[in-house]
């Protein structure tokens, strides 16, 4: 019997009606004779209200209790669409991350899976039931509630997926796929048939908001079949994929832009080995993710160094930046809170040479001055002030033609 996991975000499960929805298309699979686990999300904005009650409170809540919160939006979608999904006469059973035995490493507010024990899982799919888990959370060995992050739910979907070889894991979300660019920038913008691992983490790490980076990584890792559906409309969606026919006839796959990040500078860091582990090291301690980092050439051995964090990290990163300038007889702390990043992503850079001029020039036509730059094999981010975002975002895709089909395509 196959095995289908399917993942519905929170306005896929916003009110009674969506739920209503997404118990018939669940019931639709498993009608079709599979073994089904869905995976849901808060319902609505639930997560966000829960947020905003906690910073009501208290500016600076305990992280172990702003996960222990935030876990209760899952619990009450799963236990609705269970309820659901028994009263359309089929049989349905709900659990919560813990009860399915999702382990996470002991770190709140963006914890990883390291197990999962399926036995569970297991005994209530060969027992005919559709099993519905609470997505976005796990638990510790020392039994303390965890959440994987925003968009964790993907990341649970995909790692159950993995932990029970399924053999498919269908993301439903609010569109009807991958996009080259965001359709509310670009009108224009084209829905993508298939797209590669490598395309759909760089595109989610670097704004995209489809999948969740972390969902992407595994999916790729253990070789899970990715698909992302919309949960309103019907339609193949986009297939994720390891690799195209012929990757060389996609130049650019996609345009992503990504708000919501700071910067942060150390002046004046003493030119000698050790001093940017001595930085780097403290924000790994504290679990912040770092994305861009920049060493300028300096002078009277001294050079300054620049990274990006989400803004949610600015505050703690800051402080952080400012004890590790102290230690290392850095001049100061340079920092600002309103940046974007303006990406492009296609594996047909690895043949194609001067991308990045394109790239360069587009912004430089549409007057969009550059601030910081980073790219890999597959990617090329632009760090640009906020206002110019769109228009960023509308020049790179014009200047690559993403709005017609690929020739041979």
């Amino acid at each position: 019997m196959a095995i289908v996991v399917q993942k519905f975000g929170g306005s896929s499960v916003a009110d009674a009606q969506c739920l209503g929805n997404v118990a018939r298309r669940v019931i639709e699979e498993y009608d079709r004779g599979s073994a089904v686990v869905v995976v849901v999300s808060a319902m609505g904005k639930t997560t966000d209200n829960l947020l905003r009650q906690a910073h009501e409170l208290s500016p600076d809540p305990p992280a172990r209790e702003v996960d222990l919160l935030l876990a209760t939006g899952e619990q009450v979608s799963v236990a609705l669409l269970a309820i659901a999904i028994n009263a359309l006469g089929r049989r349905a059973i709900g659990f919560t991350g813990p009860q399915v035995g999702i382990e996470t490493e002991p770190k709140y507010g963006r914890a990883r899976i390291v197990h999962i024990n399926d036995a569970k899982l297991r005994r209530a799919l060969g027992d005919g039931r559709i099993v519905i888990v609470a997505g976005f959370q796990g638990v510790t060995q020392d039994q303390e509630i965890t959440t994987l992050g925003r968009g964790g739910s993907d990341t649970t979907a995909v790692a159950l997926a993995a932990a029970l070889k399924a053999d498919r894991c269908d993301i439903f979300t609010d569109v009807d796929g991958v996009y080259t660019a965001d359709p509310k920038i670009v009108p224009q913008a084209r829905k993508l048939r298939r797209i590669t691992y490598d395309e759909m983490l760089e595109l989610a790490s670097v704004g995209a908001k489809v999948l969740h980076h972390r969902s992407v990584e595994l999916a790729k890792n253990y070789a899970v079949p990715l698909r992302v559906l919309s949960s309103f409309d019907r339609g193949t969606g986009t297939l994720v994929v390891r690799e195209y026919e012929n990757m060389e006839q996609f130049v650019v796959s996609g345009v992503a832009l990504k708000r919501g990040e700071s910067k942060l500078s150390v002046l004046g860091v003493p030119d000698r080995p050790g001093m940017a582990a001595e930085i780097f090291t403290r924000l790994g301690e504290a679990n912040i993710p770092v994305d861009m980092i920049i060493q300028n050439v300096g002078s009277d051995g001294r050079n300054d160094i620049s990274f990006t964090v989400q803004h949610e990290d600015f505050r703690q990163a800051h402080r952080i930046a400012e004890e590790a300038c102290r230690a290392i007889g850095a001049l100061g702390v340079a920092a600002d809170e309103g940046i974007a990043k303006v990406s492009v992503v296609g594996v047909g850079m690895k043949s194609h040479a001067g991308v990045a001029g394109r790239v360069f020039r587009a912004l430089a036509r549409a007057g969009i001055n550059i601030d910081m730059v980073s790219t890999s094999e597959i990617c090329i981010s632009c760090l640009i002030d906020p206002e110019a975002g769109e228009a960023a975002v509308g020049a790179v895709h014009e200047e690559f033609g993403l709005s017609r089909p690929p020739q041979g395509a």
